[in-house]
């Protein structure tokens, strides 16, 4: 797949509204691609969401992004405050900003703020050959606001339900004749989907760029965002959510925790650049270079099983985490171009260092940190944990990686793309006593060929790897081998002259080897996960004023080495979306309404044993927008989504998670 992008995708979200960009002409720089090729003219299967559709669907979090583009399950485990949640292609994703590793090692989450985000992007499938390590599903890409040398701005104050209150500023312009500033602030606090929960964030990005000469440039980015809160732990039983009990249903607003006691604060700072330098019409030099650091406490309670001899009872385990992870991650790369008569080649090389570490104290209890009545809770029956049953956790991990990519265009007919690339890779966990190591080398292979006709329709064969290094032993004491991926795809994508947009469709083959599963009390390598699916999506404007997206996935997860599932836990079958806006400005000047509609299939999960199958049902939901343009600087927006505040769980895998409620935002912004 490619990217379906809405009009002026790469146009700043401050300022007025801008004439519609010819979607055909769109050209993405800097991104999960890390060359600057159009998408609709490469065999990779790559899609994006612009900062124009993130403000019109008022995009709260990372994970609500992807909702309208196909291949991505977002929202199956509800409406988590403090962790994005994705699967690409039925397998996990990697998450990356402005192309750099984000370190997300267990509950240590990093957290982009949507609002400082230009657009968000994702790679399907193996991704290793441009970005190393990785899981199988690919690249999650959040690329930040940058400056700009025009003045423009936005000061936005939003309200809705569960208490929501927000406070956006964004502000550009030039400094100087040679340099530009962006200044992007966020105040949010939001009251959480379960009881008892909320959270409150802070967030400053400051940016500046240089051109140092004609040549040269310099962008420098940082942020600072510092969430409060009581993290939502939507973990329930399928007792209660999808099988019938005695005591009626669990409330999906209940909260099973222990509110009372469960904390999540965190603090994420970040600073970085990026370099770019023209040596010439052919050669270029570009490096991106950021060091983050997160400070987390977190206390999380959770539902964990049914107590043996009450059935209204569940006890409780608890998370605990308080420490730091550092990261430091750089990316050096050379862009060449060269043309003859009959050909163009665009050549890649590069060379990228990750150094990542995340040290701290833990805790974990899955059997009696406290209880609760379901159907009737009533806190604080449990016991703190304690200094002493603390252990001292330290992880780190060192990747170093060089590849090597050539894309050749023949005639403007053949697109032909070949990629190699080797990784070192090292990595150390240490709890309390115990330590494992993991020390990989690993090559990593891709390619594919398109053709390109003349009426606009270009079809494209491509296949990619990756691998994922593993921190665990088997019983013997052997590390266990990387999860290797690999992905076979044939597709077309068709954007004609006639038509202000894209159509493409997919077919492919996703298999993940060296796969964990779990055998009685053991757990062994010896898994083989393979998903087959088909992939439609579109994006166009029908009119001047009309713009439809769709998106449709088929999802074929097969697990071989379950005993209990065939399919692929959490994975439906079929999903479906479509949105749709119109600018109602020939009747009611100013006026734009969408909206869309997103469809979940059946899917599958472990009972709370593990023993049994878990059917889950097929929902549907309805997402609206009005905004109105009531003068040349101000606007009105109004958002809902989950219009008929549809009751559903989302997904079971021993647990079982409840989908997000409704949620009903309003916005009044000056721009300019």
């Amino acid at each position: 797949m490619f990217a379906t992008v809405a009009p002026v995708a790469v146009a700043q979200s401050t300022g007025e509204a801008q004439d519609p960009v010819e979607l055909n002409a769109l050209e993405v720089t800097g991104s999960v691609l890390k060359v600057g090729v159009p998408l609709a003219e490469t065999p990779q299967p790559a899609s994006l969401v612009s900062r124009e559709e993130l403000d019109d669907r008022n995009v709260q979090s990372l994970d609500e992004s992807f909702r309208y583009r196909s291949g991505v399950v977002s929202g199956h485990y509800g409406a988590d405050n403090d962790t994005d949640w994705f699967k690409v292609r039925g397998f996990d994703q990697a998450t990356y900003q402005d192309g750099l590793r984000i370190y997300r090692e267990g509950y240590y989450q990093w957290l982009p703020e949507t609002f400082g985000l230009d657009r968000v992007e994702v790679l399907k499938g193996p991704a290793s050959i441009l970005y190393g390590e990785a899981p199988t599903g690919g690249i999650i890409n959040a690329v930040s606001k940058r400056p700009s040398g025009e003045v423009s701005g936005i000061i936005e104050v939003q309200t809705g339900n569960r208490e929501h209150r927000q406070l956006n500023v964004d502000t550009t312009g030039p400094l100087t004749d040679s340099a530009s500033y962006r200044l992007v602030a966020v105040y949010k606090d939001r009251e959480g989907d379960l009881d008892h929960t909320e959270n409150e964030r802070y967030y400053l990005a400051p940016s500046i760029a240089i051109d140092l000469t004609e040549q040269t440039r310099l962008t420098v980015l940082s942020s600072l965002q510092k969430d409060d809160g009581v993290p939502v732990n939507a973990f329930k039983l399928p007792y209660g959510t999808v099988d019938d009990t005695p005591y009626g249903k669990v409330d999906r607003s209940t909260n099973l925790g222990q509110p009372g006691y469960d904390k999540n604060e965190r603090t994420q700072v970040a600073i970085g650049y990026e370099l770019e330098h023209a040596f010439n019409n052919q050669w270029s030099f570009q490096q991106n270079l950021r060091y983050n650091r997160l400070d987390l406490e977190l206390r999380s309670t959770y539902a964990s099983y049914q107590d043996a001899v009450d059935p209204r009872t569940v006890v409780q385990g608890v998370v605990f985490r308080e420490g730091t992870t550092d990261g430091l991650t750089v990316d050096n790369r050379v862009t060449g171009r060269f043309f003859t008569e009959h050909t163009e080649n665009t050549v890649l090389a590069g060379l990228d260092y990750q150094n990542l570490s995340a040290d701290g104290d833990q805790y974990d209890d899955f059997l009696a940190f406290g209880s609760v009545d379901m159907f009737d809770p009533v806190y604080g029956n449990y016991t703190p944990v304690t200094e002493a049953q603390l252990l001292e956790s330290d992880t780190t991990k060192e990747q170093v990686g060089a590849y090597l990519q050539n894309q050749l265009r023949i005639d403007d007919r053949w697109v032909i793309l070949a990629s190699a690339r080797h990784d070192w890779a090292e990595t150390e966990a240490q709890t309390g006593a115990d330590t494992e190591k993991a020390d990989d080398s690993q090559w990593s292979l891709s390619g594919g060929v398109m053709y390109l006709a003349d009426n606009g329709l270009s079809t494209y064969v491509s296949y990619s790897e990756s691998f994922q290094p593993l921190l665990a032993t088997e019983t013997d004491g052997d590390l266990y081998k990387p999860l290797e991926g690999k992905q076979l795809e044939a597709g077309v994508k068709y954007a004609p002259t006639w038509l202000d947009g894209y159509v493409s469709a997919a077919v492919f083959e996703l298999t993940e080897e060296n796969s964990l599963v779990q055998e009685g009390q053991q757990t062994v390598q010896k898994g083989e996960k393979e998903n087959r699916g088909f992939e439609l999506e579109g994006n166009a404007y029908l009119t001047d004023d009309w713009q439809l997206t769709l998106a449709y996935t088929y999802t074929d997860a097969e697990n071989k080495d379950d005993e209990v599932l065939n399919q692929l836990p959490l994975i439906p079958r079929h999903m479906a979306s479509f949105w749709t806006d119109y600018n109602l400005s020939g009747w009611v000047p100013g006026l734009t309404v969408g909206g869309g509609l997103r469809y979940n299939g059946e899917s599958v999960g472990h009972s709370s044993s593990g023993a049994n199958k878990v059917e889950v049902d097929s929902y549907t939901v309805t997402d609206l927008m009005a905004r109105y343009d009531f003068s040349q600087n101000w606007r009105a927006q109004v958002n809902v989504n989950n219009l008929t505040d549809e009751e559903y769980v989302a997904s079971c895998d021993y647990y079982c998670y409840y989908g997000e409620s409704r949620s009903v935002i309003g916005s009044l912004s000056y721009r300019w």
